[in-house]
């Protein structure tokens, strides 16, 4: 198994690293009731999108 001749130094070793990091989610504002959710995805809160009621709730049925 190969190994390296000479050790890289920690400038040389953080410098590849620098590309690693996560990037933060990008939240944006819901136009219907401004609650923060994620892009092209339906409000949890009350459930749009993109001004169009998606989960239509169910009647009770009393029998």
């Amino acid at each position: 198994m190969a190994n390296p001749k000479k050790r890289h130094s920690r400038c040389r070793r953080d410098k590849r690293r620098t590309h690693d990091s996560l990037t933060p989610v990008n939240y944006s504002k819901c136009p219907n009731c401004g609650e923060p959710i994620l892009s092209h995805r339906m409000c949890p809160n009350c459930k749009t999108y993109r001004g169009r009621k998606i989960i239509v709730e169910k009647a009770q049925d009393q029998a």
